[in-house]
């Protein structure tokens, strides 16, 4: 039988439910502990861009390959956005070469994004643009969404 006991541990920064233990004194659910060490991994509003869905993006990914580091860009149409916390991602789709389509998902809080530009956005109905992957050419294009910004008006 447990009791609940408070919100912190003591002598700690730790924030999560603490319940009174036959064995121990007290006990931590773990399921708090992962969600506050989370909390902590997330970057902030003002660094994280507002995608969305048919924007045009260039993402610079820091890349480690052997003893060297660079960073390499990739850019393309967002598909995709997924929301979660510290498991949001999205994902990005761009025409290679020979007209061959590469989609690749970013997780957004991840430490290799360098940045995330967004270089222009586009008119769409849907939250998944899953439909893009069976268009060639320019069949495959997005109407652009001309959107003014207030300060300049």
């Amino acid at each position: 039988m447990r009791r609940w006991l408070g919100r912190s541990l003591p002598d700690s920064g730790i924030d999560g439910r603490i319940y009174e233990c036959k064995e121990r004194g007290w006990c931590l659910v773990m399921v708090d502990l992962v969600r506050s060490v989370e909390q902590q991994q997330l970057k902030g509003e003002d660094e994280l861009p507002q995608l969305r869905p048919g924007d045009l993006v260039r993402v610079h990914i820091h890349i480690f390959e052997g003893g060297r580091e660079r960073t390499q860009i990739f850019q393309g149409t967002v598909m995709r956005l997924r929301k979660g916390g510290a498991n949001a991602n999205f994902t990005v789709r761009r025409i290679a070469a020979h007209g061959v389509g590469v989609e690749r998902t970013f997780l957004l809080n991840s430490p290799r994004i360098v940045k995330i530009d967004i270089l222009r956005h586009s008119h769409v109905r849907r939250a998944q643009l899953y439909y893009l992957r069976g268009r060639k050419g320019k069949a495959a294009r997005l109407k652009e969404k001309r959107i003014e910004d207030k300060a300049q008006a």
